[in-house]
Formats: structure tokens, C-alpha cells, sequence
């Protein structure tokens, strides 16, 4: 319950626009404003205790406690390392990024990449701090995470050796904006060492909210220096790698002076005029500030002899500062990956900047309601979470020449880091996409089932399925609605999802759910209907008071069922005998006469006609995963969220469901919509209770 009531309430605040850059969610808990001004009234510096400056905040392996890595380590505040230290000098630039003893080029590359979009940096980078004006120490920086904002306080003690930071630094030194933020974000994740390794695409992602999609350049399509130019007209991030086949081969040298699986930054790509040909260029940084790459278009090369004067201005063709030219066809044979980071609507404000139509998502994955599996298997795939989108408009002038509607498709599982530092395997994630059927169109209230998900063919999917932070996938399909199906490989997988949809022009897209409604036969018998054979029955349990009591109800439920062989049953529990009696007792009298006994023996009947149907290896249960269509067959239409709920109510270990469990959840449900329907007086969907029906209706 308490995990609903928190699903609901969170959902309730996304509404209210909480998690968005403009409210952002206070990090631990903790609001950077209300700790600064603590710390001014006391005149002490802020010290964070949910990020300590210890060892432990490290690491936990390489720059762990023991490791003799972390010896000699000092936590110092800039103002012990420089008389006058300052958070930006001259504006946040490239060369404010060198990386130190951590394996976080990915991350610095992407912080590079960062400094050149203002309007990117602002968000991540809040105004009005500095090591003068109300300095206490203290702090803050705002990351994306998992589909919302975060602002992350931290202390200004940063980790030191020999009296020089450890990790990042500015080139100029006494510049620290960089190195808090590279803190804020190793807070994020738990420690400097959970940063070690990784792809630029992360840090683009939680920098900027973008979708990040990866090209092997081995494999570059024909039309990829256009989409390069393209997306950086779009203000996209970009970053490009040179893979390596040994560990030991890190960050070594290529005889042109690239580094290998090493981090740059692209920023640029721009045609000349070269003895009379067109060249492509691509300019590229490595944020070390210096190492680079040594030929040809590189910094004092002879090729740039052969170009105008004016065309070599306009290029930013500068020496030296770890920035530099290459022509295009060695970039693709010299690196091994491109990745572009494609930004939402609102991290553009330039209404003269194109920008992608965007759609988010969040899910879960939760064993015995929506954890599928995929497609492998076909007894739980469709039970995974389901959505549509709606491609109606055609690109304009595509950059691959083909006519379609350019879709990115972005599934990401959450806390993925955290959870490989703790040793947990993050889950193999992957998307099935299909042709909606026309007989469907227009309608986002349905569940597709197994026969459009098992037998009919898929339009597209992702790569073979992986167990990275995210998958994502660009297609270009004709216009139409397509469903698109999340999932992990194996089935039973617990986990938690987002979701993005990018495409080229405005389509709408929505979860693919069933509406909550009720259909449920009313059964209308007087006392002159009921079978004789049957109140002679009923009579023999009932006693004098020609009326069963719920402990009497329980003896009969009990004995009946069991006498049966086709159906597993620990028993009736008290409460279900109490919502029966609550349900179907007309004179209020806390008992069941014989006509509201037989209204429930119909019940029962067509209860169990639908248990055996859908306990499809006769086992004497049902598969929880089998739920959704056997309460649709009782009356009940039930979206993924009430699914969720009562699996965890009503299964049992193995996620299966006995008899007198479904019983008791098909008479709990036909209650509520009962309640439900009394006090919907409006016919508006939604209901007002006070603090006393609350209290009598939650406990009835």
C-alpha cells in the first residue's frame, strides 16, 4: 500500500510540473537555499554529511579504504589551495577541463561539450555562486536523472595530493567550477570511483535531458556527415572514441598522436574548398587541453595552405589548445565511435532553432504482472507495459534522401550505476515495435494480445538485447501508429523504466492501457426463484435464523471447494467471507439469507468456470500474469496499475493464484466499483469523501 500511495503521489507532483529544471527535486533531501542561509546565521562553513570528505566517498575497490591509491589524500577547500580561487573565470570554456587521476574522459568530454551551448551550461551550473559574495561552502549543481531534475548540494572540500586537486583542475588552476561539479555528480552516483568508465552519451544525457544515439564508425552510413552537420545545427552534443581490444592499450598513443579509448568532443563540421575540391572537416577536442592529432588538416598542417584566407577565418582555426581540424574520411578510418546527443524542445529557447517533438515515459517491470520477458516468451510477453505513437508527417528534406518519418526510440532502466557498485547485474533491456492492427487505430484504451504480439510480424526492434544503462534505436517508417514494447530478455525481472520517444515532426504518443470500467451481470432473484433443492441446502448450514453468518459462510465455502480436485485452496479467509456478507447483504443485518446466498452460488459458479479456463496447465491455480483477461471475462477492465496491486496482494510466492484468492479479489473489486458508483453522484470519474466515509468505506 505504501508503495502505491507513493507512486500516486509522485505522479500527482509531475502534474504540478515538480522534477522539471525549473523545480527541481532537492537531492537527499537536502535545499541548497535553506543550508546556505544556516550557514551564514552561524558564520560556519558547510560541511555535507551525505557525502563526507572520507575515503569512502572515494570509492569502494580501487580508490576503496585499503587501497593504497587513496593514501596521502587530503580534503581541502579551494581557499587553502589559492589565496583567491574563483568558480568561473571569463565565462565557463573547454580549457577549464583536464582530467586528473580518475578514468572519467567520458565525463569530461562531455563537460567540454557542455561549455559550448550557454544556455545548456546555465541549466546544469546555477547562477549567483562564488567564493566571495555570502560564501559558506556550500555548493549546487542540477543533473538529469531518469526523467527529472535533480539539484545536487555538495561541500567545497574537494580531494587532494601534494597539495594539487586529484581529479579534475582547470588548466589556469585557481578556477573550481569544474571540479565541484565533477564532485556533485560523483555524489550523485556514490563516489569518484562509480564514475570510472563509461560513454560520453551518459553524461550528455544527464547534463542535458537529450537521447543520445551511437554510430560504429566502421560501419558509418553513407550519409553521416550530413546528419553530423545537421544535428549540430539542431545544437546537438557530440562525442567520438577509438576502441581498444587490450585494457593495457587505455589511453595510449597512435602513431598520429589520437589516444585510445579516450573521450573527444566534436565541434564542428564544415565543407572547404581545397585546389578546387570540396573537403569535409571535422573539428574535434580532447579535453585533456593538449595531445593532438598530428595529420592531415591538423594545426600547422600544409593542407591549410591550400584554402582562402577568409574560408580558414571563419573555421576558428586556432594552435595548440587541444582543439584541431581532420578531414572527415580519417576521422571515420582514425575513430571507432561517434555518439550525438539530441536535445528536448525545452532545452532549446531559440524559437529560430529546429527542434525535435519529444514524449517521456515512465514504467516498471514487476514480477507476476508486467515483467514479460521477450518475445521468447510467449506465455508472459504480453503482459509487458505498452505504447503508441501516432506518425502522421513525413520529414522535410531528409538528410538520407528517403521519404518516412525519422523516429528515436530511447529505453533506459533506472539507477544503473548504483546498482553496479553494489554488485547487483543491471537487467538485458530491449523494444519490439509493431504496426498497429487498423482495426485498433485511433484507440490508446486496449492491451494488445497475443494475437497481434505473437503472430503478428514486428515492424522494427532494437539491437540484440544488452544490459547497458539504455538502448536506443533510430528507424525511419512510414506514416501510421505503431505500439512499442519494453521489455527485459529474461521474464520475472523487477525493474524500473524510462521511456523516450524523439521524432522529427509533432506526433502524439500515449501509454497503451485499458481503461478502468466494470460490467458486471446484476443478478435479480426473489425468494420464489430460489431452486427448493438449494434452500433445503442452505438450510442445513443456516440453522434457525434461516441466515448464514460469515463464520458460517466460511464452513461452507471451505467445504465445498474442498471436495474439489480441480482447484488448489488454502481456505476462505475471514476477510473474504466479510466483503461476500458486505456486498450482497441487503437488510444490513451482517448475514446472508437464502436469495443473497444463491446470488452468491451464481457468483461462485461463473468465478470458477473462468479459473479453470485460464489455469492452463491444470495445475489447480492461475499464473498472475493471467489476470488481466481472466477479470476482463468476470466484468472488470483493469489498467497496469491495479494489475500491479493486486498481484502483490493476492499471490502467493510462486506468483500464482489460488481459487479462493481470485474469489476474494473478483468480490473485493465488484465492491469498490459498487462503492464507487454510489458516491460518483455526477457521473464525473471522480468522487469527494470526507474524513468519515474515508474511514467507513476504506474499512467495510
Amino acid at each position: 500500500m505504501s508503495n502505491i500511495r507513493k507512486v500516486l503521489c509522485w505522479r500527482q507532483k509531475r502534474r504540478e510540473g515538480v522534477g522539471t529544471n525549473k523545480k527541481s527535486i532537492p537531492f537527499n533531501k537536502q535545499d541548497y537555499q535553506s543550508l546556505k542561509q544556516r550557514c551564514l546565521v552561524k558564520n560556519t562553513l558547510f560541511c555535507d554529511p551525505t557525502f563526507p570528505a572520507e575515503s569512502n566517498s572515494l570509492g569502494y575497490d580501487e580508490l576503496g579504504p585499503q587501497s593504497s591509491e587513496t593514501r596521502g589524500v587530503q580534503w581541502k577547500r579551494p581557499k587553502e589551495l589559492y589565496s583567491n580561487p574563483q568558480f568561473i573565470v571569463d565565462g565557463a570554456t573547454r580549457t577549464d577541463i583536464c582530467q586528473g587521476d580518475l578514468g572519467d574522459c567520458w565525463l569530461l568530454a562531455a563537460i567540454a561539450s557542455l561549455t559550448l551551448e550557454n544556455e545548456f551550461l546555465e541549466r546544469v551550473v546555477p547562477h549567483g555562486q562564488s567564493f566571495t559574495e555570502n560564501y559558506a561552502g556550500i555548493f549546487h549543481f542540477q543533473f538529469w536523472q531518469f526523467g527529472e531534475w535533480v539539484d545536487v548540494v555538495i561541500d567545497d572540500r574537494l580531494p587532494t595530493k601534494d597539495g594539487k586537486l586529484l581529479f579534475v583542475h582547470s588548466a589556469e588552476g585557481s578556477e573550481f567550477w569544474s571540479a565541484l561539479l565533477e564532485k556533485a555528480y560523483a555524489k550523485l552516483n556514490g563516489s569518484y570511483e562509480a564514475l570510472t568508465g563509461g560513454r560520453a552519451t551518459e553524461g550528455f544525457e544527464d547534463f542535458t535531458g537529450g537521447i543520445a544515439e551511437s554510430y560504429e564508425l566502421t560501419k558509418a552510413p553513407p550519409h553521416l556527415f550530413k546528419l553530423m552537420q545537421k544535428a549540430l545545427t539542431l545544437r546537438s552534443l557530440m562525442a567520438c572514441s577509438i576502441s581498444v581490444t587490450h585494457s593495457q592499450d587505455t589511453e595510449t598513443k597512435t602513431s598520429l598522436k589520437l589516444v585510445r579509448r579516450h573521450a573527444y568532443s566534436v565541434t564542428g563540421a564544415k565543407e572547404v574548398h581545397s585546389y578546387g575540391c570540396l573537403v569535409q572537416l571535422v573539428r574535434i577536442r580532447n579535453p585533456w587541453g593538449r595531445v593532438e592529432w598530428i595529420g592531415s588538416w591538423s594545426d600547422n598542417s600544409k593542407e591549410w595552405n591550400s584554402i582562402q584566407p577568409e574560408e580558414k577565418a571563419k573555421l576558428f582555426y586556432s594552435a595548440e589548445d587541444g582543439e584541431f581540424w581532420m578531414a572527415y574520411s580519417d576521422f571515420i578510418q582514425q575513430f571507432s565511435r561517434l555518439d550525438i546527443c539530441n536535445q528536448t524542445p525545452d532545452a532549446l529557447s531559440s524559437a529560430t532553432v529546429s527542434c525535435w517533438n519529444y514524449s517521456q515515459f515512465e514504467g516498471d517491470w514487476r514480477v507476476g504482472s508486467t515483467a514479460g520477458g521477450c518475445k521468447n516468451n510467449e506465455a508472459t510477453f504480453c503482459s509487458n507495459p505498452q505504447f503508441v505513437i501516432k506518425l502522421e508527417e513525413e520529414d522535410d528534406d531528409p538528410y538520407d534522401g528517403e521519404d518516412g518519418c525519422t523516429i528515436l526510440v530511447g529505453l533506459m532502466q533506472k539507477d544503473f550505476r548504483k546498482d553496479k557498485q553494489i554488485g547487483r547485474d543491471p537487467n538485458a533491456i530491449g523494444f519490439i515495435i509493431y504496426k498497429v492492427p487498423d482495426k485498433f487505430k485511433g484507440c490508446n484504451n486496449i492491451h494488445l494480445g497475443p494475437d497481434v504480439l505473437l503472430r503478428q510480424r514486428y515492424t522494427a526492434r532494437s539491437h540484440p538485447f544488452t544490459n547497458k544503462r539504455e538502448v536506443i534505436e533510430r528507424f525511419k517508417l512510414p506514416p501510421g501508429e505503431y505500439a512499442i514494447i519494453p521489455s527485459t530478455y529474461e521474464p520475472h525481472c523487477n525493474g524500473s523504466f524510462i521511456l523516450r520517444v524523439f521524432t522529427e515532426k509533432e506526433a502524439a504518443a500515449s501509454p497503451m492501457d485499458t481503461e478502468i470500467s466494470a460490467d458486471v451481470e446484476k443478478q435479480y432473484i426473489s425468494d420464489s426463484d430460489v431452486d427448493p433443492h438449494f434452500k433445503q441446502l442452505f438450510n442445513q448450514f443456516a440453522g434457525n435464523d434461516s441466515e448464514v453468518s460469515v463464520f458460517e459462510l466460511k464452513q461452507i465455502l471451505d467445504s465445498v471447494v474442498s471436495k474439489r480436485t480441480d482447484v488448489k485452496t488454502d481456505g476462505f479467509s475471514m476477510e473474504t467471507c466479510r466483503h461476500i456478507i458486505s456486498l450482497l447483504d441487503r437488510d444490513g443485518d451482517g448475514k446472508l439469507g437464502s436469495v443473497e446466498f444463491h446470488i452468491l452460488w451464481i457468483k461462485i459458479q461463473k468465478y470458477l468456470e473462468v479459473f479453470k479456463k485460464h489455469d492452463t496447465d491444470n495445475s489447480g491455480t492461475m499464473s498472475s500474469h493471467e489476470m488481466r483477461d481472466a477479470v476482463k471475462e468476470a466484468g472488470f477492465q483493469l489498467n497496469i496499475d491495479v494489475l500491479q496491486v493486486i498481484v502483490s496482494r493476492y499471490a502467493n510466492q510462486q506468483y500464482a493464484i489460488d481459487f479462493d484468492s481470485f474469489v476474494g479479489c473478483l468480490i473485493r473489486l465488484e465492491m469498490l466499483f459498487k462503492m464507487f458508483e454510489a458516491f460518483n453522484k455526477k457521473n464525473t470519474g471522480k468522487i469527494e469523501l470526507d474524513i468519515l466515509q474515508w474511514l467507513c468505506l476504506a474499512l467495510s
